[in-house]
């Protein structure tokens, strides 16, 4: 338990680094001597007790090698995600796919404007009230 929290800055910052090795705790940890004189960080990925680090290390392996080049589809596609720089760390925005209506519910008509600079406005605003944050 403890450490650093595992965040989406620290994933950009392990994803510039050329060797990570990721050691996972069982029950009770580690002997205080591997903290003492190995490891060279302690990070956490929440407040809560898991039996192993093996799930804690597959979600910092996933936020990590997504930051890579060419692990995905498109070398944008993470760039205005939640907590990126381009929300100015802030959840994303809602989506939205087809059918344009579902269940009575339709998809906010901005986003069929096709005006993109309004488009882009919204998505802003709806970022920042999933923070918390009314603009």
């Amino acid at each position: 338990a403890g450490g650093s929290p595992f965040d989406d800055a620290l994933a950009s910052e392990l994803a510039t680094e050329d060797d990570l090795t990721l050691m996972c705790g069982r029950y009770e940890g580690f002997d205080e001597r591997v903290h003492e004189h190995l490891a060279t960080d302690v990070v956490s990925i929440g407040p809560y007790v898991l039996a192993g680090g093996e799930l804690a290390a597959m979600v910092v392996c996933d936020a990590v090698l997504r930051k890579l080049p060419g692990s995905l589809g498109h070398a944008d596609s993470a760039l205005e995600e939640s907590f990126s720089a381009a929300l100015d760390g802030a959840p994303e925005y809602p989506h939205y796919t087809r059918p344009a209506e579902w269940r009575g519910h339709g998809v906010p008509e901005v986003l069929c404007s096709g005006d993109h600079s309004r488009v882009r406005a919204w998505r802003l605003e709806q970022s920042r009230r999933r923070a918390g944050c009314e603009s």
